[in-house]
């Protein structure tokens, strides 16, 4: 897949991060059938590869499902082998690498300009700015300055209203956890987590 189209098309990641897997497999699948284009299912989540292995076989080889806080080249190759299209990291690391030479695109974490080269050099398909909610949108405006043909992703504290300040100010897209999935990782209502989504999607809406 070519991660860097699909979220510049889709302008939603969402975040999936949970201590219960049947609630946050539900969770996936609610947002898939939601229109939410782009998921990751983070490896701190509980029975993660599972989760991923199950929203797979569910959702069909072509969904954009991928795996967050891959951390090192072992995630790397495990969320691979559990059906990730995609790898999101926090921080640079083994698993951008590992995520090329797998032909896996890597969303892949950054904060200070030094950070961003050292992604973008890397291979990155785009950089995560992380945790955005540090500096904000005129934070992300003053990194494009340098940097205006680096595709940024901010993720961190984003709610709707910051989805619309971001993508103002030169995001390609928004990556979204807790503002979006609420209490459905642990078991909360689906179709209060279908309201949201079609909140944030009205939100990132061209």
């Amino acid at each position: 897949m070519n991660l860097l189209d699909e979220l510049r098309t889709h302008r939603l990641l969402a975040i999936v991060r949970g201590p219960d897997p049947a609630a946050a497999l539900t969770a996936v699948l609610t947002l898939a059938e939601s229109g939410v284009a782009l998921v990751e299912v983070s490896l701190t989540s509980a029975d993660a590869l599972d989760v991923i292995r199950r929203a797979r076989a569910a959702l069909g080889p072509d969904y954009a499902l991928g795996a967050g806080t891959v951390l090192s080249a072992e995630d790397a190759r495990a969320a691979a082998d559990a059906g990730a299209a995609f790898l999101v990291t926090p921080a640079i690391s083994a698993s951008l690498a590992e995520g090329g030479r797998l032909g896996l695109p890597v969303l892949a974490g950054a904060l200070t300009p030094t950070e961003v080269v050292q992604a973008s050099s890397g291979g990155a398909a785009a950089v995560k700015l992380f945790p955005a909610s540090l500096g904000g949108p005129d934070y992300l405006g003053a990194l494009r300055d340098p940097f205006p043909g680096t595709a940024f992703v901010p993720v961190g504290g984003v709610d709707a209203d910051g989805a619309r300040q971001y993508l103002g100010r030169g995001a390609v897209a928004v990556g979204v956890g807790s503002p979006l999935l609420g209490d459905a990782v642990r078991g909360g209502d689906p179709a209060a987590l279908r309201e949201r989504a079609a909140a944030f999607l009205a939100a990132v809406r061209r």
